[in-house]
């Protein structure tokens, strides 16, 4: 790729300018690129010399210095282009920047000597302003020239001739010089391959630790979640246990108050019956005559007409005789109490005792003093009512027995 001389171009001419400039202080320029790109920039000037000059060139680096100096035989200025490339420059690089040196020439022109080095005994300023004298073309200045300059000065030396002759001890410190360079850059790629190794081998180690310290971070944040996990389950467990004793309890008191409230109510029935049996008692006992004398009587003058009456009975013990009034009834007395205890201890069925009447439920409980009463417990139903006397009817029980019980311990249905 060809040179960039237009990024930082004001900076650059401006440099060159003041080199060229006979009047400015500034008497050299140097440029090198910017990073491994092919701009060029400014990297330094000054007014030292070519001394100052020296010092500025990097080993490392590809530069190109342009400097002003005096022609020792003339004492008028000359200007000098050095293409500086380091000797830690690597291969690829020195042959790209081999093509920017007749750029660089152009840019930087005027120049009366140009220096390829490599080395720092490449551009000694003694070794350069020799190379400017020769380049001057005469061994003279003109402000030395005298008036003897015709006279004859003697025989004269044979003519110069620019053949060197070949220093052997200079070509093998060349070569030496090449070879030093070539064990260097092997050395130098030595050194990164193994600096490559020693990293790769750190960063497999710290990969290595990093996987361990995860590891051991993983079993020890299992073995927290599993505590905690523990911990909560022990939590619900213990909750849920005392969510259960407290439903337990509660359900123990839920049923002792049931109970408690049950005993009441039954308690208050109980009252209730006694009370109203009581008082059922008291208004028989008002009566002149005997209710259940009263239905046998009844019974015995309805007797021959009952059709559907049973043939044979169990036989039940005698009531009491009522008070004699005749003769005949009295025969009706003695004849009669079978036929009432076969009417007064028949069983019937519900579906019979649907047919039969009236319908009425107990309000309180009622045991039967003899085989002509009923027994029933509140809410029972009584079918089959007749309504034989104001305070005494007849009907059939839940459990199909037919016979008497207290009127005001039910209610009609």
């Amino acid at each position: 790729m060809a040179v960039n001389l237009s990024k930082n171009g004001p900076a650059l001419t401006a440099a060159f300018k003041e080199v060229v400039d006979e009047k400015s202080s500034t008497n050299w320029a140097l440029y090198t690129y910017e990073g491994n790109s092919n701009d060029i920039r400014l990297a330094e000037k000054g007014d030292g010399g070519l001394e100052e000059l020296v010092e500025e060139l990097n080993s490392g680096k590809v530069m190109y210095a342009f400097c002003r100096v005096e022609d020792p035989n003339s004492g008028l200025p000359k200007y000098v282009l050095i293409n500086w490339t380091g000797e830690g420059v690597n291969d690829s690089r020195k042959g790209l920047c081999a093509n920017h040196v007749s750029s660089m020439g152009n840019f930087l022109r005027g120049a009366h000597v140009t220096i390829n080095a490599r080395a720092e005994e490449d551009v000694e300023p003694e070794v350069i302003m020799q190379k400017v004298g020769k380049a001057s073309g005469a061994n003279y200045s003109f402000h030395k020239e005298t008036s003897s300059r015709f006279q004859d000065s003697g025989p004269q030396g044979p003519v110069g001739s620019v053949y060197q002759k070949t220093n052997a001890m200079s070509e093998i410190r060349k070569t030496n010089k090449d070879n030093f360079w070539a064990q260097a850059e092997k050395d130098e790629e030595k050194r990164r391959l193994e600096d490559r190794r020693r990293a790769d081998e750190e960063r497999q180690q710290l990969e290595k630790e990093r996987k361990d310290r995860e590891a051991k971070e993983a079993v020890v944040r299992e073995t927290r979640d599993k505590e905690k996990s523990s911990q909560i389950d022990h939590q619900k467990k213990s909750q849920q246990k005392q969510e259960a004793d407290s439903k337990e309890m509660e359900k123990h008191r839920w049923e002792e108050q049931e109970e408690k409230e049950a005993v009441q109510r039954k308690s208050v029935k109980r009252g209730v019956s006694l009370e109203k049996a009581n008082e059922a008692a008291s208004l028989i006992s008002q009566r002149a005559m005997n209710p259940r004398e009263m239905f046998k009587q009844r019974e015995r003058g309805i007797a021959p007409a009952e059709p559907d009456v049973p043939a044979a009975a169990p036989v039940s013990p005698q009531p009491e005789e009522a008070p004699a009034v005749s003769s005949s009834v009295q025969e009706t007395a003695f004849e009669e109490p079978a036929q009432v205890e076969e009417i007064s201890s028949y069983e019937a069925t519900p579906e019979e005792a649907s047919d039969k009447g009236l319908c009425a439920r107990a309000l309180y409980d009622y045991q039967a003093a003899d085989d002509t009463e009923i027994s029933f417990d509140p809410e029972d139903l009584i079918a089959g009512i007749e309504m034989i006397d104001e305070g005494w009817w007849r009907g059939y029980s839940p459990d199909g027995h037919f016979g008497m019980f207290p009127a005001n311990y039910v209610e009609l249905i």
